[in-house]
């Protein structure tokens, strides 16, 4: 079946009251030929549209008026209305090659699709582009997209991403920044290969393509214990996790003063593996760089404190936060501050990665098998509060396929996912 046949109209939205029914194959919007879910998005919102149907061969137009922005109201067999775009590349460093054998086999899947760069945020390396893709991002303006750079040296960039199109990758970016387009990127620092004066070049070339370059993140390789036949690659260490922070802060100091901004952060856990305070809250301007872990537990810390300051004081449920060890000292400073107000017992437990290795400290990639494992037995409250970036998105089930009601069953506890935002975690403690 074509991934652009309509599988359901919503009740009285504008296709529905055009007389547009399942079973019909979208073939052009207003005269552009659709292929997928940017065509489809871009073109229909507008407000007056002129659809082009087909079913068993036969062609007819449909005319359509809507608000301009109004969905459409079609629906189709994918969200993409077309199969993900898989990655080409074989990085030295990534982190789906680090899973250990039989989890999901969705866990397994690598995407480097242009399209959840612009509607999800996903993060591209750009090496599978067509010069079609590559055009159509031009013309339809599609900003911003997230960037895998990691280097702009040609052959050190091809070499990190195991694919000779990685050379591109700063041509391709200059032209984007021709024509208009945000970018936001991302260095996946490796010690002793794209860090030192590699990472002083990568920045002062992407520096070089303000504004189209918005931010960039640099954030340290993570390595698991599942790296059998893998390139060998070494933790950072805190000298050299160190340098790196210097270096960036040093170079971001020089963008704030010559275009207003810093352009350029490292990671949370880049600080914490050098021994560094995390920067206070104005270092991080917009926070544009969160989901790379920029900037996270400085803005969890400053929301808790403006909720804090809102919250009256009460008793409520005796609770364990449980975390990952890098976390975990920020969140203990957080939960001590609340039980000044929140009259109850609380504790922060970190929880340390056997699953994929001691070297894996970020909250997101704990399981429920370590959970139960380390917490059995422990005097936990009546709660049991986590972070719910450890739970599959919009689900209960943990990366392990372990569900929270087996967690909650085997601890005795109830357990209670908080958003990464510091006004749900205030909530969460007090059970406002």
């Amino acid at each position: 079946m074509s991934k652009t046949v309509i599988t359901s109209v919503d009740a009285h939205s504008p296709a529905h009251r055009a007389g547009v029914r399942p079973g019909q194959r979208l073939v052009a919007v207003n005269g552009h030929a659709i292929v997928d879910v940017l065509d489809y998005k871009f073109y229909t919102y507008d407000a007056a549209l002129e659809l082009e149907l087909e079913r068993e061969g036969v062609r007819r137009r449909v005319r359509v008026k809507k608000a301009e922005g109004e969905e459409l109201g079609l629906n189709f067999e994918t969200y993409m209305m077309d199969a993900p775009r898989p990655c080409a590349n074989h990085c030295v460093f990534c982190f789906v090659d680090q899973l250990p054998k039989g989890m999901r086999e969705t866990l397994y899947f690598k995407d480097d699709d242009a399209r959840l760069s612009f509607l999800m945020g996903n993060y591209i390396t750009m090496t599978n582009l067509s010069q079609r893709e590559i055009q159509r991002i031009i013309d339809l303006h599609i900003s911003p997209i997230n960037v895998s750079v990691h280097a702009t040296e040609p052959e050190l960039r091809a070499m990190l991403l195991g694919n000779r199109r990685g050379r591109e990758g700063l041509a391709l970016m200059e032209r984007f920044a021709a024509a208009g387009i945000t970018m936001n990127c991302q260095i996946v620092s490796c010690p002793g290969l794209n860090d030192g004066g590699h990472l002083a070049r990568t920045m002062a070339d992407l520096a070089g393509l303000y504004p189209g370059v918005k931010s960039v993140s640099v954030v340290p390789v993570g390595l698991t214990r599942h790296r059998q036949g893998l390139y060998p690659l070494e933790p950072y260490t805190q000298e050299t996790a160190g340098a790196v922070v210097d270096m960036v802060e040093d170079f971001a100091a020089n963008c704030l003063e010559k275009y207003g901004s810093r352009l350029f952060w490292c990671s949370d856990e880049f600080y914490i593996q050098a021994g560094r305070p995390i920067p206070p809250d104005g270092y991080y301007e917009d926070y544009t760089q969160l989901e790379n872990g920029v900037g996270m537990l400085r803005l969890l810390d400053t929301e808790f404190n403006a909720a804090l300051a809102l919250q009256e004081e009460k008793t409520a449920s005796p609770f364990t936060v449980a975390c990952g060890v890098a976390a975990a000292p920020y969140l203990r400073e957080i939960v001590d501050k609340a039980l000044k107000k929140c009259h109850t017992e609380g504790k922060v437990q970190a929880i340390v990665n056997h699953f994929f290795g001691q070297t894996i400290t970020v909250s997101g990639l704990i399981t429920g098998g370590d959970l139960m494992d380390q917490l059995a037995g422990r005097d936990l409250g009546q709660r049991l509060l986590i972070p719910v970036n450890m739970l599959r998105h919009g689900q209960d089930v943990f990366l392990d396929d372990v569900t929270i009601a087996q967690v909650s069953e085997r601890l005795g506890v109830r357990v209670v996912p908080v958003n990464q935002d510091g006004f749900d975690l205030c909530d969460a403690i007090f059970e406002s």
